[in-house]
């Protein structure tokens, strides 16, 4: 009986409809984490977290015949989690439990998004989103109408101010207009992947497109829209990639590189006149101030950091200090790099930096050779999130991280020189035919 019962169990566990139902979960516990921690308190998120991570690890151990242990995940992810609970090495005082909090909600979202990249393929993750979305950014809408147009009245449970009446700014179930810029812009780039691959309905997704463009503009989020810009300049770089032919391609996916590095560095040199030019445009002034006193404490610890503590939720220290200097309460860095340099040093920039950049290099070099126009959903996909990270600090927690690991795995599976040393490692999926819709289901 007790046999029989584990042979259901792990049959359940390897099954495709329980993948997909995993997978679609997480996603909304990932989209909705802050409005659920802001209802229910820290506790029944951590709650889930842990819950569906050790389903993960579970649905991992079922399908462990179908894995290597040298394709599993990146290098770099592992690095920067090590080097993330070595910091506590040189935590301060008192910070021993705020430091190991924080990394097992690192190792949380970052089992469940190995899981889900190894269990969902491209098309399959990139369904789940656009599913997801849709539901959660209709939602959204429907809040700010009740809330704005019919009681007139703000919905302080989940931080609903009542703006769409007066055109916004919204933020609907994610708490802030920035993150419902950001959501709005993914939402976007996943709603237009599904209508090129012809994976949703015309009428699906013309409406779904609509919808995510109505949000992105009543957000009012300045970073959403600097983020569209970068993601429709690498949109016409890809296409591009994507028609030059095969012999010619890695010269124009160097150049193309070559043209991101300059970019990359001229922005790293300029960075003040920039910053100054920002802070002359409405909501950036704060944050120049908060990243001008953030780059003084960086400074007395420029190599190790302060040690993880991921959110800047009540105030560890120095960041109790920065706020106070500042007259503000901040809950993060708002630049996702300049937090990693706070709390991690050099040492984990650049084991973040290298976790982010080679994702999106597999990814880049993956959608430039295969076929099917939904492999484009990862580059972009990172390409949003990487430049979002320099005006937010989503990529260090809940969905930003877990959407950067798994980007990070997939992209690895995709195209990875791991086979090359391991014939046992999991070769790239085949290519989807574009019309094929049904299946990814």
């Amino acid at each position: 009986m007790r046999r029989a019962a584990r042979s259901a169990l792990a049959d359940l566990l390897r099954s495709a409809p329980f993948a997909r139902a995993y997978t679609l979960a997480a996603l909304t516990l990932g989209f909705l984490a802050g409005s659920i921690q802001r209802v229910n308190g820290l506790v029944t998120v951590t709650t889930i977290i842990g819950g569906l991570a050790v389903i993960g690890i579970a649905i991992l151990a079922a399908r462990r015949d179908e894995l290597s242990l040298i394709g599993f995940a990146p290098t770099s992810l592992f690095l920067f989690l090590v080097w993330s609970i070595v910091s506590l090495a040189w935590a301060l005082d008192g910070a021993y439990a705020r430091t190991m909090a924080a990394w097992l909600a690192l190792v949380g979202w970052a089992a469940i998004a190995v899981t889900i990249a190894h269990v969902r393929d491209t098309l399959q993750v990139a369904r789940a989103v656009g599913d997801v979305l849709r539901w959660l950014l209709a939602a959204s809408l429907a809040i700010e109408v009740f809330s704005g147009i019919i009681f007139d009245a703000p919905l302080e449970a989940l931080g609903v101010k009542g703006l769409i009446a007066y055109g916004g700014p919204i933020q609907g179930l994610f708490g802030s207009r920035n993150m419902l810029g950001f959501v709005a812009v993914l939402a976007l780039i996943t709603f237009v992947i599904e209508w090129r691959a012809r994976a949703v309905a015309r009428r699906v997704a013309v409406y779904s497109l609509i919808l995510a463009g109505l949000l992105v503009v009543l957000s009012g989020s300045p970073t959403a829209l600097v983020t569209i810009v970068v993601v429709v300049v690498a949109e016409l770089a890809l296409s591009y990639a994507r028609r030059t032919p095969h012999a010619r391609r890695r010269g124009v996916d160097a150049v193309i590189g070559g043209a991101t590095l300059v970019g990359i560095a001229l922005a790293l040199v300029m960075h003040r006149q920039i910053a100054a030019f920002f802070a002359s445009r409405s909501g950036f002034g704060t944050r120049t101030q908060l990243w001008q006193e953030t780059i003084e404490w960086i400074g007395r610890r420029p190599v190790t950091g302060w040690s993880l503590f991921g959110t800047w939720h009540n105030e560890p220290f120095p960041t109790n200090v920065i706020n106070l200097a500042l007259s503000s309460p901040n809950f993060s860095g708002l630049n996702a790099y300049l937090d990693v340099l706070l709390q991690l040093g050099w040492v984990g920039l650049l084991l973040f930096a290298l976790l982010g950049g080679v994702a999106l290099v597999r990814a880049w070099l993956a959608a430039a050779d295969r076929r099917s126009v939904v492999h484009a959903w990862l580059p972009l996909t990172l390409v949003a999130l990487l430049v979002t990270s320099v005006f937010e600090s989503y990529a260090l927690t809940g969905i930003g991280w877990m959407l950067l690991v798994m980007c990070a795995v997939r992209a690895g599976r995709e195209r990875s020189w791991r086979l090359s040393i391991d014939p046992r490692a999991p070769e790239p999926p085949p290519a989807r035919p574009q019309g094929g819709n049904r299946s990814a289901r």
